[in-house]
């Protein structure tokens, strides 16, 4: 689920080009791809940078800018993005999988 005014920002400005304006020096590098797994929500206004991986079950608060994954089932917040809490305990976690998943 990805809520509105959710950003999805890549790496593509390089800014250590001696002699080059920054807003004409793109890094033409091979992209890395961002993942969105299973049953994740985006919360309103998130920055998701390029290369993360959002895990099954995750949730990522309003306005988090994520840099790094988000590991299956952690709620992550704020700028930049950090680990809160696990939305389930482990037993939880295995009845939900159990039952959205297998």
């Amino acid at each position: 689920m990805i809520s509105t005014y959710v950003r999805f920002v890549g790496n593509d400005h390089l800014i250590d080009v001696v002699g080059g304006a920054t807003r004409l020096e793109f890094n033409r590098q091979p992209r890395s791809p961002t993942i969105l797994e299973a049953d994740c929500w985006i919360g309103q206004g998130a920055i998701i940078r390029e290369g993360v991986r959002i895990g099954r079950g995750a949730v990522v608060a309003a306005g988090a800018v994520v840099t790094r994954s988000v590991e299956a089932y952690s709620i992550v917040g704020g700028s930049p993005a950090r680990h809160i809490r696990y939305r389930f305990d482990s037993s939880d976690i295995e009845r939900h999988e159990d039952t959205l998943f297998r």
